[in-house]
């Protein structure tokens, strides 16, 4: 403890005093947003959402197979599980049971959360399935046989640790684990990779490769693909940077590539989409582009790309996959998706146009399976469409699969786009979504910007029916710092100009006011991660602007933020508060270091989680101490035991966390006032017709 920091023994995470204190945190506010009925309603209204049998069972292909893994109110935890594409086609599938994780929990003693499986190609029989305890990213790893339908007795295991697995082959596996003292990294990921053969001891695995301390993390990845067998390690020197080498029979082949480009290989083309600005082969290729070679050619010494997609003003490259035979684009034109289909063939690469975005929307390629064939799973939606999930095949039809069913109703609700002015002239997009009573409503306002995360329209169910039903305004803002327009729409922001993505922010505020949409007092925010630092920073530096704040799973003390789990990862994205220079912009916005007892703040509540491993729990902490302790009269704090980062562990505990959020900002925003034909209370007792989205809501 320290006179700088008199909250350090906060960052205890399970130290009992600080249990206890959170213990006495947790009951005040608890008291206050969740004894009257309203709260029990929203929570209802939201828990049908998440627990609807009507979701879309959203799947992957593999060989033969879809694979889902499910959650509902009988199975919280979740079902691993598969079907044919005939069985799936059905109303009601035929499913096969790989594993009951509720019955694992349940039967082990165990608090297991599911945290996915990597499945050994081509014959997709055996899987490494992580399981985390409580919802950590911490997992223990367990070989499957998802033929037998259980865990293979003597098999691969891995007990709880931040580690990176791969197969290279049934017997053989790429490892990344704690080893012990110096195998991690200062970031908390593994610093080795090593060949670990079926049969003996992880610490006896035979290194392949050691990364730097300062490092962020190691890995190695075998390509099955027939005829094209390769194997790649992958050293991130930093968040954006990454050396690739391919592991040949006579050593490492380091790739002569920038770091700061994003790299794939398939079949017979290397990809490669520069972050910066480029020139090779004696042509200059802007940040964002897509760039292919024939990889044999390129390691034997050429350099003539070809430019596949190059980014404009308004467009960007989302996201790309592969089929067998053919490259499928998802490209962002001012936030809205379009899709488009290249082919490769001897005269060049062919481009055409994919059907399936919706207006004022975003269609995800969800999957493909680049092993066997064409086919592709999309999934469109928009603020007011509820998902649809379609599967196609490249030059063929496109057939509807499954519709989600609708959650709230949509008649009447209008989305628009428009774009402020930051200070520094640039246009800021955001969707505005809102009944067409709305005035002088509720307005709460979401965004990110950090990382190159783009926030693109989808349907929610809990938002339609927690905010837009009760007749509220809901904002997402599109600021830099996000990917919306590549990658230099995030590099504007970074280190020294993170205060671009702050003033982004509070001109989307400052527009939403002038335009009439809402007041100041009417304003609530909402965000999650960076995303809470965001709502610190919008606290610390512009009070005046909002009516109330949601900051959840938050950064929020940028002096140790890179001290505390997976922090020094992110010093590529804010800066090294070690460095003086660094230190001097970084302590302009630090939330914990820019709260003063002499200012008058919004209304707040913080949410975090205990188990959360990769935002220490800590920063909301010691924010809620330092403001109690100075004095300021509204600030409510929920941390759930469970739940990591995401703050909940299964859908029970995702609806009382949106609740309480969503009761927090309507008590604060209307004056105590009743919502529009008390919504929340009737959507609870209907049936969901319709089309409609069921996820969870990302933070």
């Amino acid at each position: 403890m320290t006179v700088e920091d008199p909250y350090l023994w906060l960052e205890d995470v399970t130290g009992e005093a600080a249990l206890d204190w959170v213990r006495a945190r947790n009951a005040g506010t608890l008291d206050v947003l969740t004894s009257g009925e309203r709260f029990g309603q929203l929570r209802d209204a939201i828990r049908e959402v998440l627990d609807a049998g009507g979701r879309i069972p959203y799947v992957v292909r593999r060989g033969s197979h879809l694979y889902n893994f499910w959650q509902d109110a009988e199975h919280p935890r979740g079902l691993w599980r598969r079907t044919t594409l005939e069985q799936y086609r059905s109303a009601e599938p035929e499913w096969e049971l790989l594993l009951d994780v509720d019955a694992l929990a349940g039967a082990e003693g165990e608090n297991w959360v599911w945290k996915g499986a990597a499945v050994l190609r081509p014959g997709h029989r055996l899987g490494l399935v992580q399981l985390s305890r409580g919802g950590a990213d911490a997992t223990v790893v367990r070989e499957f046989d998802l033929d037998a339908h259980e865990f293979v007795e003597g098999g691969f295991f891995l007990p709880e640790a931040k580690n990176r697995v791969s197969w290279i082959d049934a017997d053989r596996l790429y490892l990344g684990t704690d080893f012990g003292p110096g195998t991690l990294t200062t970031s908390g990921y593994p610093r080795l990779v090593k060949e670990w053969r079926r049969g003996t001891a992880p610490e006896d695995a035979v290194p392949v490769f050691e990364a730097k301390p300062d490092d962020v993390a190691v890995s190695g990845h075998h390509d099955p693909t027939e005829g094209f067998e390769r194997d790649f390690v992958y050293r991130a020197i930093d968040f954006f940077r990454t050396e690739v080498f391919e592991r040949t029979p006579a050593g490492l082949l380091k790739l002569d590539l920038p770091h700061d480009v994003d790299v794939s290989v398939h079949r017979e083309w290397l990809l490669v989409q520069p972050r910066t600005s480029w020139t090779v082969g004696g042509t200059e290729h802007p940040a964002g582009a897509l760039l292919a070679i024939r990889y044999e050619a390129f390691k034997a010494g050429e350099r003539d790309f070809t430019a596949l997609f190059t980014p404009d003003a308004h467009t960007s490259l989302d996201y790309y996959t592969w089929t067998r035979h053919h490259l499928l684009l998802g490209t962002l034109r001012d936030v809205k998706t379009e899709l488009r289909v290249l082919t490769p063939g001897p005269d060049g690469w062919s481009e055409a146009a994919l059907a399936g975005a919706p207006e004022f929307g975003s269609a995800q390629i969800v999957d493909t399976e680049p092993d066997l064939d064409d086919e592709y799973l999309v999934d469109s939606s928009s603020y007011v469409q509820p998902s649809t999930l379609s599967r196609g095949v490249v030059g063929g039809e496109v057939e509807v699969l499954k519709q989600a069913p609708g959650f709230f109703d949509t008649d009447g609700i209008e989305v628009s786009q428009h774009f402020a002015t930051s200070e520094d002239g640039t246009k800021i997009p955001y969707f505005v979504l809102r009944p067409a009573d709305a005035e002088g409503g509720p307005t709460l306002l979401s965004g990110y910007g950090g990382f190159e995360v783009s926030l693109t329209p989808s349907y929610s169910g809990s938002i339609g029916r927690s905010w837009l039903s009760r007749g509220g305004t809901y904002v997402v803002a599109n600021i830099r710092g996000g990917g919306e327009y590549g990658p230099e729409w995030h590099a504007q922001a970074v280190k020294a100009n993170r205060h671009k993505v702050y003033e982004d922010f509070s001109a989307v505020a400052r527009d939403l006011v002038t335009r009439g949409i809402t007041t100041a007092k009417r304003l609530g925010i909402q965000g999650g991660s960076n995303g809470g630092l965001l709502m610190g920073v919008m606290l610390t530096q512009y009070p005046e602007l909002f009516g109330a704040i949601v900051c959840q799973v938050p950064l929020l003390d940028m002096k140790r933020y890179h001290l505390l789990p997976a922090g020094a990862s992110w010093m590529a994205e804010w800066g090294d508060p070690d460095v003086p220079a660094e230190w001097e912009y970084i302590s302009k916005y630090s939330p914990y270091q820019n709260v003063h007892a002499d200012r008058t703040y919004p209304p707040i509540l913080f949410v975090t989680s205990t188990r959360d491993d990769r935002v220490h729990p800590g920063h909301a902490r010691k924010m809620v101490a330092r403001m109690r302790e100075q004095g300021h009269p509204e600030v409510e704090y929920f941390e759930n035991i469970e739940g990591g980062h995401g703050a909940a562990a299964d859908n029970g505990q995702l609806a009382f966390r949106t609740a309480l959020a969503y009761e927090f900002l309507w008590s604060k925003l209307t004056d105590g006032r009743a919502e529009k034909g008390d919504a929340a209370t009737r959507s609870t007792s209907s049936s969901p017709r319709g089309r409609g989205s069921a996820g969870p809501d990302a933070d």
